[in-house]
């Protein structure tokens, strides 16, 4: 007798306990797939936003400055600089909510790990039908 058993050998606990050790290996595969592409996008919107926070710190110290200058350039038009203070601070408010909407837009466009999904969607075409090569659109 070999070693080797055939699928028409193979008694019914084989072919199940094949069948549960395929499937375990497939699901590790799925899941060590899933963490490579979202590992990926979170290193990317880290990076981004490590970007973000340095722009930001900068771009407060010239904010104040420039703030500064220019509430008192309205000031030497004859405007009272309370109200020229008040009207640079509504000017800047202005800028911060483009860019938090923008903001908010960049980061939207993160999306769900594709290649996961297409190889969960094959996955379970194969469990359906075991004789047929899943077809992989490109």
């Amino acid at each position: 007798m070999s070693d080797t058993t055939t699928t028409s050998d193979a008694s019914l606990g084989e072919l199940v306990a094949t069948a549960t050790r395929d499937l375990s290996s497939l699901m590790r595969q799925e899941v060590e797939l899933a963490k490579v592409e979202i590992k990926r996008d979170v290193m990317a919107a880290g990076k981004g936003a490590g970007m973000f926070g340095g722009a930001g710190f900068a771009g407060l110290f010239a904010l104040l400055f420039l703030s500064i200058s220019a509430a008192y350039g309205i000031e030497y038009l004859g405007v009272p600089l309370g109200c020229a203070f008040f009207a640079v601070g509504v000017i800047y408010l202005a800028a911060a909510g483009v860019l938090a909407l923008t903001g908010k837009k960049s980061l939207s466009k993160m999306g769900p790990p594709e290649k996961t999904i297409e190889t969960l969607k094959d996955d379970a075409a194969w469990a359906k039908h075991p004789t047929v090569t899943p077809t992989r659109s490109t």
